[in-house]
């Protein structure tokens, strides 16, 4: 008698198994939806811009050594204002005085107000620039400035090529900027021959009124 040899049917897969199948489906399914995502986000993306235009103030100080001409800006030694002293300037002798006037302010276009602070130099006979001596003083018009005024000093010098600053002067901007200058600000340059200038020398001073711009 022959034997028939039975292939034994495959067994369903257990629940566990078909389980984890599905498990992994849901996992491989999640993966691919994830990169999905990524992809997605990375396309909505939005940019917001903002810009500002700034401009710089102005700044700008003149003077003038004639209270009947218009100011100006003298903005080195060769366009220096030609100061006015009083009579014997050109004549000094030992412990002799002349004074002569100045004022400063801002320009109407100004947006800062100014300190200002002496400096001196001078060309000449050696010994008139170390027998001469300067005193600057602040004082309340061009009229009030003569060999005595009284004021606040400014500066001084023992030499006229030397300078000691002592109180600078503050220069105000305009309640009208742009319209109006400055208000101004009057200033008495006195000058005293020491014991031990000689006779015909001649030298020239110049004095420089350095301002720095100061907070609003």
């Amino acid at each position: 008698m022959s034997t028939t040899e039975i292939t034994p049917a495959t067994p369903p897969p257990s629940a566990d198994k078909s389980k984890r199948r599905k498990a992994k489906a849901i996992l491989a399914g999640g993966l691919v939806l994830g990169i999905g995502a990524a992809v997605t986000l990375a396309a909505w993306n939005d940019s917001e811009f903002a810009k500002g235009i700034f401009d710089s103030g102005h700044f700008d100080i003149e003077g003038t050594a004639d209270p009947n001409v218009n100011f100006a800006d003298h903005e080195d030694d060769v366009s220096a204002a030609a100061l006015t002293f009083t009579t014997s300037f050109s004549n000094m002798s030992p412990g002799g005085k002349v004074a002569a006037p100045y004022a400063l302010r801002l320009d109407k276009d100004s947006t800062y107000k100014a300190s200002v602070s002496v400096d001196a130099t001078a060309d000449g006979d050696a010994n008139a620039i170390s027998s001469l001596s300067y005193t600057i003083t602040q004082v309340a018009s061009f009229a009030a400035c003569h060999v005595d005024p009284t004021g606040t000093s400014i500066a001084q010098g023992a030499t006229l090529d030397s300078a000691v600053n002592n109180t600078p002067v503050v220069l105000e901007t305009s309640a009208n900027i742009g319209t109006d200058a400055g208000d101004e600000k009057f200033l008495c340059i006195q000058v005293t021959a020491g014991s031990g200038l000689e006779q015909d020398k001649t030298v020239t001073a110049t004095w420089e009124f350095i301002a720095e711009s100061q907070a609003a």
